[in-house]
């Protein structure tokens, strides 16, 4: 074990990234940078041949430029050809799918993820699970990887070091945050603290056991995902009694102890509508509030569509253009996103409805024709605000001489 981790401190390890998407990719480019040789696989040839091109895939503020420093070093090499190395980092979607009502993790990806690890797999390695999952997957993943490799599990080691960073600062938080540990054994844990602590720059790597790991990172996410809820549920409430929910949360966060999120268009991406989820799989009789909150949540996309039909008075003849179709800000990833939901129970309903989405470069995208901003406030008779990309901030003034459904409530800040 010694051996190990001196060349771990010696940053003599080779390690092997699994999926080359939004975590995996930034991953792969904050290890590189940390000095370690770093394989990028991905199954998606495609997306091989654009990072061996020089060019990433996904949008996301100064990754374009840490990516081509860490593939002009020689320590970042995209692959579709797995291969032998020292750890292996499973960095993969883990999506909920629908079994008689319920909605239940996906793990086939990482069940996929482990049985290619498990053809290369050799005493010693380690292998990382990153995915957001229910607790026991980890366990899970090891008893395939042992399964399929032939390995003793006493043999090779398995953590849990979920991945914590907010779109739109990845890299930032990939190297500033701290990160959660999560070993079976504690000598895995070390070890893969040793790795983690040559990237993480100013957070600290704490080290529990791999069930614990798991838990944390669905509690957080869903811990943000309740409070949501409540500020959703104010904003219906707050119709009904006919006063602005925006003004209400401004004042009442005037109390010290008080901290009101801002309620929007719903909860979307692949962490805070997906991970509470896993919480009520494994527990449905015990994990009530949460599961409101997922269902308060999932409603007000509905919510929504139903006030501005409302306010159209039902005239389908008229053009809805929805601003902004990604899940949060100034990015263009569209998982789980309420904004695409509004859009799609609107045409359901017979509207006519185009978007602007400025992080996507395609003229289309699920179905909605995309303009941008300049060409969506001609077409459109009537506009959705849905997300508060910085586009939209800039034009504020030209949106407030429209006729705007403001999810979000920035047309009444100064922005």
């Amino acid at each position: 074990m010694e051996k190990l981790l001196e060349r771990a401190r010696k940053k003599e390890l080779k390690i092997t990234i699994l999926g080359m998407g939004y975590i995996g990719l930034p991953t792969a480019i904050a290890f590189a940078r940390a000095g370690f040789t770093v394989n990028g696989f991905d199954v998606n040839k495609k997306v091989i041949e654009t990072l061996k091109g020089g060019h990433i895939h996904i949008v996301e503020p100064d990754l374009q430029e840490a990516f081509e420093e860490a593939i002009n070093s020689g320590r970042l090499i995209p692959t579709d050809k797995l291969e032998k190395s020292d750890v292996f980092i499973i960095s993969v979607p883990t999506p909920f799918k629908k079994e008689h009502e319920e909605k239940i993790a996906d793990l086939s990806y990482v069940e996929s993820g482990a049985r290619e690890v498990a053809t290369v797999l050799e005493e010693n390695n380690l292998v990382i699970l990153e995915s957001t999952v229910p607790p026991m997957t980890t366990k899970f993943m090891t008893d395939i990887l042992e399964k399929e490799s032939k390995i003793s599990r006493e043999k090779f080691m398995t953590v849990h070091c979920p991945e914590r960073v907010l779109p739109g600062r990845i890299l930032y938080e990939l190297e500033h945050n701290d990160r959660i540990i999560g070993a079976e054994r504690r000598e895995a844990g070390e070890y893969t603290k040793v790795i983690y602590d040559a990237m993480v720059k100013e957070g600290t790597c704490y080290i529990t056991d791999d069930i614990t790991a798991e838990m944390c990172k669905l509690v957080e996410n869903t811990f943000r995902d309740v409070n949501i809820a409540f500020a959703n549920e104010l904003s219906v409430i707050c119709d009904k009694l006919g006063i602005d929910v925006f003004e209400l949360i401004k004042l009442a966060n005037k109390h010290p102890r008080v901290n009101i999120l801002t309620p929007g268009a719903g909860v979307g991406g692949h962490c805070l509508a997906v991970d509470p989820w896993f919480i009520v799989e494994k527990f449905p009789k015990e994990a009530n509030v949460i599961r409101e909150a997922r269902l308060i949540n999932d409603f007000k996309p509905r919510f929504i569509v139903n006030k501005v039909d409302e306010i159209l008075k039902g005239d389908k003849s008229l053009t809805v253009g929805v601003l902004g179709l990604a899940y949060k800000p100034d990015i263009d990833d569209l998982r789980e996103s309420p904004a695409m939901e509004i859009g799609e129970i609107l045409r359901d309903k017979g509207y006519k409805v185009i978007a602007c989405e400025p992080n996507v470069r395609e003229k289309e995208s699920h179905g909605f024709e995309l303009y941008n901003f300049k060409e969506i406030i001609e077409k459109a008779d009537y506009l959705v605000l849905a997300q508060g990309h910085k586009e939209f901030k800039e034009n504020i003034e030209i949106l407030k001489e429209k006729k705007v459904y403001d999810c979000l409530g920035i047309l009444k800040k100064d922005v």
